[in-house]
């Protein structure tokens, strides 16, 4: 039976695909980060010490805001509620995961902390979910989490939108996309691998509201600040279980990418262009494993490819690519090792999470990579 590739590498089984790729592999990726690729003389380490790093945005101060996943914990629901299908659950779950900032000269402090954090199922190796993504809305920051909910051993705590209340270190849930997702169903979820809380991933603002992507329903919301959530698109219905993730949106549309199913077939996953009422239609095909989307300031868009060239996971099988007129690829960087989003800079250069599953406590990167582009 296909599982999703979603549910085995980046939210809920990458553990199964790392338990079959052996723990060493990991490890050894790590030890050999600083030899990317042949690209490596564009690519430095920008930051390190992160735990599982995911989204990322560049806050109006000029700091670099990024989403970790955490560790999980201990904390079981089993029993309680609908549980994730075997054998990725029942996850266990924990206050672990945090938001980080990191300075201009590659300094990482901690935002906020102790937020909802989840681990799959031990015997596929018990792998993270957490906070997913950030951005700001004028000077306020706002994230996205994945790591809560009663399916994720955490029933106090649900996954949605929330806010961060500045210098206090205190967040505020304003949407519970859980509850969302639970009561307007999509039209054609997978039942073999149903995340009740979903496996939320990508999160952009755009005019004053936040919009979100949700890789295991399929399917894009807008998030109003007052706490308002209505669909923008139900993914599902057109492309199936084809796991949309990662989220940008240029000249009035949004663009969605999605990551596919397990085992990796090379050229499988696409861009969607998205209309803001809800039109779908394919935009660019031939793409790998997207796991982030961005736009320069020429208004030229970049893929993030977690893995090409291999059917599962590998470390140094990473890359972005440029998509250039006719939808040709163009490969800006490649060599990352588990690369999980990315944006863009104000000095113009490309800023990735490295290691974003899969190294171990602490090991997680950001990577800076120039990609060429001179902005006036």
């Amino acid at each position: 039976m296909l599982r999703t590739f979603w549910q085995l590498i980046v939210f809920g089984g990458l553990a199964l695909v790392l338990l079959l790729l052996a723990p060493c592999m990991a490890a050894t990726a790590y030890a050999q980060s600083q030899a990317l690729s042949e690209t490596a003389s564009r690519i430095s380490t920008f930051a390190s010490g992160l735990d599982n790093p995911r989204g990322l945005a560049f806050g109006p101060d000029g700091n670099l805001y990024v989403a970790e996943a955490g560790e999980g914990g201990t904390n079981s629901a089993n029993g309680k509620c609908t549980q994730v299908p075997a054998p990725v659950g029942p996850y266990t779950g924990g206050m672990t995961s945090r938001i980080s900032k990191i300075s201009p000269s590659g300094a990482r402090s901690t935002v906020i902390d102790k937020l909802p954090s989840a681990k799959s199922n031990p015997k596929t190796g018990g792998e993270i979910l957490g906070v997913s993504a950030v951005a700001f809305v004028g000077d306020t920051l706002y994230a996205l989490l994945s790591g809560g909910g009663c399916s994720h051993g955490s029933p106090q705590e649900t996954n949605g939108v929330f806010r961060v209340n500045g210098q206090q270190h205190t967040w505020q849930q304003i949407a519970d996309l859980s509850h969302f997702i639970q009561t307007h169903l999509v039209k054609k979820p997978s039942a073999d691998d149903f995340e009740p809380d979903g496996t939320w991933y990508s999160m952009i603002q755009e005019n004053g509201r936040l919009y979100a992507v949700e890789p295991n329903h399929g399917e894009l919301d807008r998030i109003e600040t007052n706490g308002t959530i209505s669909r923008i698109a139900d993914i599902s219905a057109s492309q199936g279980h084809s796991v949309p993730t990662a989220v940008a949106f240029h000249n009035g549309d949004f663009y969605v990418g999605n990551l596919g199913l397990f085992p990796i077939q090379q050229g499988s996953a696409k861009i969607l262009k998205i209309t803001p009422s809800g039109q779908v239609s394919d935009e660019t095909n031939g793409l790998t494993t997207v796991l982030g989307l961005s736009f320069d300031c020429k208004g030229q868009m970049y893929a993030l490819e977690n893995t090409v060239g291999k059917s599962m996971p590998a470390p140094g099988a990473g890359r972005i690519v440029r998509i250039a007129s006719g939808g040709k690829l163009d490969t800006v960087a490649s060599g990352l090792n588990f690369p999980t989003a990315m944006t863009f800079g104000p000095d113009g250069n490309l800023y990735v999470s490295n290691f974003g599953f899969g190294a171990g406590p602490g090991k997680g990167q950001i990577e800076r990579i120039d990609a060429g582009i001179k902005c006036s």
